[in-house]
């Protein structure tokens, strides 16, 4: 398995090589991007079934990473053949097109592309045409294509397809890492808060006209000044350890994800599972997610998130029907819910042929061709 070090495909990551202990699973993870922490380190050595191999390669999202992601693939393909793995799976997807000779599943955690529609309202310029080609050719070679909703699978089929097989298996995290507490009138948020996406200065911006406080847990540093601006009745927690992160969420009434743009919102999964009510940003992934167990907002409209949460806020009766069929709603989406589906795919790929793109000659090829592309 491979992975990147930070934010939601590592704890994705971490969740199902925990779940799939039970099965008699070990998983090699090959981790690329930036180096692990002291506490991911801690993390992995906890994890019986795990066995790390570490690197610094960049990222095939990065600025002009493709001579690095040309170098990581032929790391990767002399990794498997020191340990002979019986599957792969990739949770990056420009190395799916590598001469695995094993059965391949890549997961389509985000992309730049639909980020770039959703968040900026356009397609992609040409400058990111290198990385259409290699995460097209990578989707299109492996044996199947998982997607964390709905909304994401149709929507990078359509933008690297067609796939040759593929499905929807939603996240999932443990419900006994959660518990609520006693609710304080505070509305919480995570994530780095000039995050575009993420959408959380939306939040920030209309909290001087909220009645309670509004509590962000990220980095509020901005990207361009590096300063942290104060912003009428908003809180910044910093960085939290999971332990702290669990606790504010346990005591907070009101969660706010106001995003453009995310794949399926992991902290709202942890919100709900700590009878927070749920305010999301209508867009598709998040809405085919949470139904009618959250209220939306317009991303784009601070307006419309004010009055939202001013309902919530004056109406108590409201706020805790809609925090129970967020919990309700959050059942459908454990760690041993997913990884079950992901368990039952191995399966399904094990009993079936691999179908290797291409030989060994053709690989080294095919390398230093992508390497050089520009």
């Amino acid at each position: 398995m491979t992975a990147d070090t930070v934010g939601g495909v590592w704890t994705y990551a971490l969740a199902l090589i925990k779940g799939l202990a039970p099965y008699g699973t070990h998983v090699t993870l090959a981790t690329m991007g930036a180096p692990l922490s002291e506490a991911q380190h801690r993390q992995v050595a906890a994890i019986d079934n795990l066995t790390l191999y570490e690197s610094t390669y960049a990222l095939e999202w990065m600025d002009n990473p493709w001579d690095d992601v040309a170098r990581a693939g032929q790391w990767l393909l002399d990794l498997a053949a020191e340990v002979n793995p019986d599957l792969i799976h990739l949770n990056a997807m420009a190395h799916g097109n590598l001469a695995w000779q094993k059965p391949v599943l890549a997961v389509v955690h985000s992309c730049v592309l639909s980020w770039w529609r959703a968040v900026l309202g356009e397609d992609a310029p040409a400058s990111w045409d290198t990385y259409r080609e290699w995460i097209s050719r990578g989707l299109r070679a492996v044996d199947w294509v998982v997607a964390p909703t709905k909304a994401l699978l149709s929507e990078a089929e359509a933008l690297y397809g067609p796939f040759r097989e593929s499905s929807v298996i939603y996240n999932g995290c443990d419900p006994q890492h959660f518990c609520t507490g006693t609710k304080e009138p505070f509305i919480l948020s995570m994530g780095r808060v000039w995050d575009e996406a993420k959408n959380i200065s939306l939040l920030a911006n209309i909290a001087a006209n909220l009645p309670w406080p509004v509590y962000i847990a990220g980095d509020a540093t901005h990207p361009t000044t590096g300063e942290t601006l104060p912003l009428p009745n908003v809180h910044f927690l910093g960085k939290l350890s999971a332990t702290e992160a669990a606790e504010w969420l346990g005591r907070a009434a009101i969660y706010v994800m106001p995003a453009k743009y995310e794949p399926f919102g992991l902290t709202l999964l942890e919100a709900a599972l700590s009878g927070c009510a749920l305010v999301a940003g209508r867009i598709t992934t998040l809405t085919e997610v949470w139904g009618e167990a959250a209220v939306y907002a317009d991303p784009q409209d601070a307006q419309e998130l004010q009055a939202v949460l001013r309902h919530l806020i004056e109406d108590e009766a409201y706020r805790k029907h809609l925090a129970s069929l967020a919990m309700h709603r959050a059942q459908r989406y454990t760690a041993a819910q997913m990884t079950q589906s992901y368990h039952s795919l191995y399966q399904q790929l094990l009993a079936g042929e691999a179908s290797p793109s291409f030989t060994e000659s053709d690989l080294a090829s095919s390398i230093s061709k992508q390497g050089n592309v520009q």
